[in-house]
């Protein structure tokens, strides 16, 4: 049952993402920036970061997520995991409706992943120091 958290939260990650997509797809539209451009109106310009921004945060997130249940515990995977998308959505919300007002979602987010790569690492070595 614990290993179910890891993968709802991967899924919800993996839908916040595409939600994102999507936004900047729509705000594309709304502003008339065709693709390729990646600059345009500053609102385009703040849901395209929102964009690039939770990618950027995927890369780190989703390996560590996944390490550090298998190496340290599902259930704590799961719930620092939810802590994560918290932050992500706060971050997202925070930024498109004031860019200098995104800091505490960030923090929330990236203290949540370092905590999962930190601990998978210490997972890690452990379980090679115990010859497992």
């Amino acid at each position: 049952m614990a290993l179910h958290l890891p993968a709802v939260v991967t899924l919800l990650a993996l839908l916040l993402f595409v939600y994102s997509f999507l936004a900047v797809g729509m705000a594309r539209k709304k502003y008339g920036v065709a693709a390729p451009a990646t600059t345009g109106a500053v609102e385009f310009e703040v849901v395209y970061r929102v964009q690039m921004n939770t990618l950027e945060q995927l890369v780190l997130f989703l390996p560590g997520l996944w390490l550090f249940s298998e190496y340290v515990s599902p259930l704590w995977a799961g719930l620092l995991g939810l802590v994560w998308l918290v932050g992500r959505v706060l971050y997202s919300v925070s930024y498109i409706k004031d860019p200098k007002s995104r800091g505490p979602g960030f923090i929330i987010s990236f203290i949540a992943a370092m905590v999962l790569i930190l601990g998978a690492a210490v997972g890690v070595v452990m379980r090679i120091m115990a010859g497992l």
